[in-house]
């Protein structure tokens, strides 16, 4: 498919407050490829939530469009909108809100049965993405009995496990120790890669920074590139 996979136009996201709106994005633009692997850095304040918020269709901008590969996303019903996370998102945390009383490969198995896959063929996708993420035998544990760093890896897993056109992770490394976090933010990368997706990366973490194709911080409610001081 040519042409972006995300395109935020003409963002424009407020709250009213007592002193008046606070305008947290101020006609924001932005474009992500397929392959692209755009970073958003910035103190905690900034903006960053609330647009991965709007790009993966979890609030609605008071002004602008959201188009993922050429849909006008904001101009479908919620049931339409809902049907565009299941199968063009996937979402990556800073915690991983897998399912405590489901096994790895269950919780990866989820969505795809959730978007009406048979649940032989959702299991063997589930296998196939543990192997990928080097838990090949982690597949029948549940949640409590793996590492921080694998129960992220499930995350990603089940985040990938629709094929989406776009990933949205929010400090996905942020309660990991700088060593695991490296493996699984390279684990990330490949995966997104391989399949051609575009990601849109909140993070504090500059060193993971190095990995990105851009990196872009919020001033003013707009997206400008990131200058180091």
């Amino acid at each position: 498919m040519t042409g972006p996979v995300l395109e935020l136009i003409g963002i424009d996201r407020y709250y009213r407050t007592a002193a008046g709106e606070l305008h947290v994005l101020n006609n924001t633009d932005l474009q992500l490829n397929a392959g692209e692997l755009v970073g958003l850095v910035g103190p905690s304040g900034s903006g960053k939530s609330t647009l991965l918020h709007t790009a993966g269709l979890l609030e609605r901008p008071e002004a602008g469009k959201v188009m993922l590969d050429g849909i006008d996303c904001l101009a479908l019903d919620d049931a339409g909108r809902t049907a565009i996370r299941r199968s063009k998102i996937g979402f990556v945390y800073q915690f991983h809100h897998l399912l405590p009383e489901f096994s790895a490969a269950d919780n990866i198995a989820m969505p795809l049965m959730i978007a009406g896959e048979k649940k032989a063929v959702a299991r063997e996708k589930a296998e196939h993405l543990l192997g990928e993420m080097g838990l090949n035998d982690r597949g029948n544990h549940q949640p409590a009995q793996m590492s921080g760093g694998e129960q992220q890896r499930v995350a990603i897993a089940r985040a990938l496990a629709n094929d989406p056109r776009l990933v949205i992770a929010d400090e996905p490394t942020g309660n990991l120790d700088p060593g695991t976090t490296e493996r699984v933010f390279a684990t990330l990368i490949n995966m997104v890669r391989n399949e051609g997706a575009a990601v849109l990366v909140a993070t504090h973490n500059f060193s993971l920074t190095r990995h990105m194709d851009r990196i872009l911080t919020l001033e003013d409610g707009k997206l400008v590139d990131y200058q180091p001081a």
